[in-house]
């Protein structure tokens, strides 16, 4: 898709009462620092419109990007980062869960890992968590630019595993250097989109 218009269009915190979007809408869940941003931000075709950060946590909200008035790019805040309380991790899932529940345009979710280190106890309680919601989450290992090319397919291996995903579960490695993997998750959206008139 040639993105053309890109607009983070709501911000939602803890109290936030969430929006009722009439566009599909496509979720980024991820550890904190595994490279969320940097992907929302290729996905976009821009250099750093969701913003990127050297401080894991920064996203502790669910942002809302809208994308050429189709479709909305929804960055979850990253979990698993051990500067924040556990009282504000609770109200974050609790956050999370109430979008996931509630959210009518729900499409696809998508679930970064790192493609470097088998998937975290975070990662594996995510995905298990997401597929107890009822939704088969995409995931993307990310960093790919990061291991030597020979590595991929074994280190891809891994991660399968340790989530314990299905034979038809997609996984995408991706890398925010070289595009990687971008045009693939684009495919995925689009085939969720109604066709324009």
């Amino acid at each position: 898709m040639n993105v053309t218009k890109v607009n983070l269009e709501t911000v939602c915190g803890i109290t936030s009462k969430l929006p009722e979007n009439l566009m599909p809408e496509f979720v980024f869940a991820g550890k904190s620092n595994v490279g969320k941003s940097s992907l929302i931000n290729a996905l976009m075709n821009r250099k750093s419109y969701a913003r990127t950060s050297a401080q894991p946590g920064k996203t502790q909200t669910i942002n809302f990007y809208n994308i050429n008035e189709r479709l909305y790019f929804v960055d979850l805040p990253g979990y698993g980062y051990a500067k924040v309380s556990q009282e504000l991790r609770a109200k974050w899932g609790k956050m999370i869960e109430r979008y996931l529940k509630r959210s009518a345009q729900l499409k696809r979710i998508f679930l970064l890992v790192d493609i470097r280190h088998e998937p975290s106890e975070n990662d594996r309680d995510m995905y298990d968590w997401i597929v107890h919601n009822g939704f088969l989450p995409v995931v993307i290992a990310t960093k790919l630019d990061k291991i030597n090319r020979s590595q991929a397919a074994k280190q891809c291996k891994l991660v399968r595993q340790a989530l314990g995903m299905p034979k038809e579960g997609i996984l995408i490695p991706f890398s925010a250097e070289t595009k990687q993997g971008r045009e693939e998750i684009w495919q995925i959206i689009e085939e969720e989109l109604p066709k324009e008139e």
